[in-house]
């Protein structure tokens, strides 16, 4: 099922998904990233794969090969 760093995830649910599976979301992130949240544009660390919005509660995720990359990070939802 773990297809390395060639899987294509458009959506953030998707992201979440995936690393939910692989049991990566609650890994930490080697570096925070700083991420200004889409719903309430709150600027918060994401310190691990999976990272809710300390504001409103939006999750976002990243996949272990773009962890160091804020542009990879989406949005899955609120309370996703």
């Amino acid at each position: 099922m773990h297809d390395g760093c060639s899987g294509h995830h458009t959506t953030g649910k998707e992201i979440v998904d995936k690393i939910r599976m692989m049991g990566f979301n609650t890994a930490p992130l080697a570096a925070p990233l700083q991420i200004n949240c889409t719903h309430c544009t709150t600027m918060f660390a994401m310190t691990f794969m999976e990272t809710p919005c300390p504001s409103c509660g939006m999750v976002y995720g990243v996949t272990p090969c773009s962890a160091h990359d804020p542009k990879a990070v989406k949005a899955a939802g609120v309370g996703y």
